[in-house]
């Protein structure tokens, strides 16, 4: 388990994470798997899953297994109001996968130095690129990565490539960043996991300020630089198309 940042709050942050280890490949957990996969006490545990329980955001189902609390449905909810894209929107994710011959196209935030997938339109294709919502990747990595970065500062992306499993990614990763500023685009190849690429546009609020990345993802062998460079006008358009209805983030 990660340590606290200074500014933050141990407790809360060893609950954030407890509450994370809980996803769909393990919606139920006994406190001795919670023990071994913090590595925490199990005394330190037992007083976390209280106080979760307590807040209703653990529940007991009386066989030793722990499940999500019936709390967190409120705060889904909002969550599901607030991000769920206007119809416009989604439909211009819908056409954009149809002009790229049924690419899946997902849409994403920047959270601290992971983007998160908010929206996505399912591709079509036997062999596709599949990423569900709410979903966390590395910032370090990706085409949606560069241009979320792209009007980050030095130190900024300093810090993201510093989680990259890679020697010396701090130049590359700027300099795409840079790329993607100059551009307006950003394409990736193999960059997070081999055989994958994405090429992806900004997505900006009315302010001009940037909130997110659309972009359309595959296997690399189907985004040949001329394949990119037929896709740029829909996807560039796509992103203008979400920058005037301003509907990140519940912001319309």
């Amino acid at each position: 388990m990660a340590e606290a940042d200074s500014g933050g709050v141990r407790s809360v942050q060893r609950a954030v994470e407890l509450l994370a280890l809980f996803d769909s490949e393990h919606p139920s957990r006994s406190v001795r798997e919670l023990t071994d996969e913090t590595g925490l006490p199990k005394s330190t545990v037992v007083r976390l899953v209280h106080t979760l329980e307590q807040a209703g955001l653990l529940w007991s189902r009386g066989d030793g297994q722990l499940v999500p609390g019936s709390g967190l449905l409120r705060w889904a909810e909002l969550a599901g109001r607030t991000w769920r894209l206007p119809e416009e929107a989604s439909r211009r994710l819908a056409e954009l996968s149809a002009a790229s011959q049924g690419e899946t196209v997902s849409l994403y935030v920047r959270q601290r130095n992971t983007r998160v997938c908010v929206a996505r339109h399912e591709g079509t294709r036997s062999l596709r690129h599949v990423v569900h919502v709410g979903a966390e990747m590395p910032l370090w990595s990706g085409a949606a990565s560069h241009v979320l970065l792209s009007r980050a500062d030095r130190a900024d992306v300093a810090a993201v490539a510093a989680r990259a499993p890679h020697e010396g990614w701090e130049e590359l990763l700027w300099e795409r960043a840079r790329a993607a500023a100059a551009n307006g685009w950003s394409v990736s190849h193999g960059e997070r996991e081999p055989g994958v690429s994405g090429v992806a546009a900004p997505v900006f609020d009315r302010s001009g300020r940037l909130t997110a990345a659309v972009g359309l993802g595959g296997p690399t062998v189907r985004f040949t630089d001329e394949a990119v460079a037929a896709l740029l006008p829909s996807l560039t358009d796509a992103a203008r198309v979400l920058t005037t209805l301003d509907c990140i983030g519940g912001t319309a």
